[in-house]
């Protein structure tokens, strides 16, 4: 178990909270934030134990993001988005893991999966050249993980890769400014025709079909988890932490507030109630059926059973919909929170509500596509969609 770093997240949580504005003002994670989450071993929880790593529940995992992103959204962003990384960097070829962990255990991961570069084949492997947007958490990272279509000789799409480089093949261009989420520092990695080995560029295909050349070397069961599942649960966590933190921060401040125009304290309102309880359950239902999914998910593949489709539909399914739960959550408690909470400073719920926004415009976030393979599922109709 990996207990100990979800204790010694909950006791970092206090100060990563204080340290939201500033996050918000750097436009980045504080560098002593990462490195403070990065003692507790929560950068290390979903690594391979072949490199120091604890391959540990997902479920520790995702409970250690939620309480961070409760204390601070950007920074519970930035932990879970690098922090699952590691996860996908165990279903590489061996030789591309030793390239990244070999010399140092502790290498952090970035990405931006949207294919917006371009690959061509070469001798031995690829070429590699674009700008790739929205790389979360990029100026605390070594290596880099970039999605791009690789064509065939007449130029059509013919696959789809994930291309593993190092900080040396790219650069970060600072471009993050934003409205929510302002401190992931979620700039663009520019890379001008690098070559990428074969060995460090893994095709969709057998990720989504489970049978990845990392198996080889990496035998947990955490490995033998969907690649939709374990990514969306990664965005979707961070927003349910925030709403969870916005609800807290919430009930905290109207036990003190008093409206003057109805005479009374805002406690007594029997309709702020009623948002309390409704907020709360839309946060508690949302949290519950992403970790009953990954739960049972987790469960089958320490039995070596495979995880039939209705199970990984049906995660797809209420993560979107926790993501618009958890969102509903912070938008019916902002709506009573007051003129005060529109000003700007230290403003914790109109922080979350900026935030839950902006995350929620991530394309994992995407309803219509999760709900209707779910539909499709449940309807016998044959799904070849990589993000089931």
């Amino acid at each position: 178990m990996a207990d100990d770093v979800l204790e010694a997240i909950r006791a970092l949580a206090p100060v990563l909270r204080e340290r939201a504005a500033e996050a918000e003002a750097l436009r980045r994670v504080p560098d002593t934030s990462v490195k403070e989450i990065e003692d507790t071993g929560f950068f290390q929880l979903l690594q391979p134990t072949a490199f120091g790593g604890r391959a540990a529940d997902p479920l520790v995992f995702y409970t250690a993001v939620k309480e961070i992103a409760q204390a601070c959204g950007s920074t519970g962003w930035v932990a879970s988005v690098v922090g699952v990384h590691p996860w996908h960097v165990a279903l590489f070829d061996p030789r591309a893991q030793e390239e990244v962990w070999g010399k140092d255990p502790k290498t952090r991961i970035a990405s931006s999966y949207a294919p917006t570069g371009r690959a061509a084949a070469a001798d031995g492997g690829f070429r590699l050249s674009g700008r790739w947007h929205f790389s979360s958490g990029c100026d605390h990272a070594q290596w880099a993980l970039l999605g791009c279509l690789v064509p065939d000789g007449e130029g059509n799409p013919v696959d789809m890769r994930t291309f593993l480089i190092p900080r040396t093949d790219y650069r970060v261009d600072d471009v993050w400014d934003t409205v929510g989420l302002r401190g992931t520092g979620s700039n663009d990695v520019v890379v001008e025709d690098v070559f990428v080995p074969e060995h460090r560029a893994l095709s969709f295909g057998p990720v989504s079909a489970l049978k990845v050349p990392g198996h080889e070397l990496n035998q947990e069961p955490l490995y033998r988890l969907p690649y939709a599942g374990m990514f969306t649960t990664a965005i979707s966590t961070p927003i349910v932490g925030i709403a969870e933190g916005a609800y807290h921060s919430y009930a905290e401040a109207t036990q003190q507030r008093f409206r003057v125009s109805y005479g009374q304290k805002v406690a007594e309102d029997p309709f702020a109630q009623v948002r309390i309880a409704r907020a709360a359950s839309d946060i508690d239902a949302s949290w519950l059926q992403l970790t009953r999914n990954m739960g049972e998910m987790y469960a089958l593949a320490e039995r070596g059973e495979g995880i039939p489709m209705e199970l990984r539909t049906r995660a797809r399914r209420d993560q979107v919909l926790a993501t618009e739960r958890a969102v509903a959550a912070v938008d019916l408690l902002m709506e009573n929170a007051g003129g005060s909470a529109m000003r700007t400073g230290p403003a914790p719920v109109q922080r979350a509500w900026r935030d839950a926004h902006t995350g929620r415009g991530h394309a994992a976030n995407d309803p219509e596509r999760a709900l209707v393979m779910y539909g499709q599922c449940a309807l016998g109709i044959d799904i070849y969609d990589t993000m089931a």
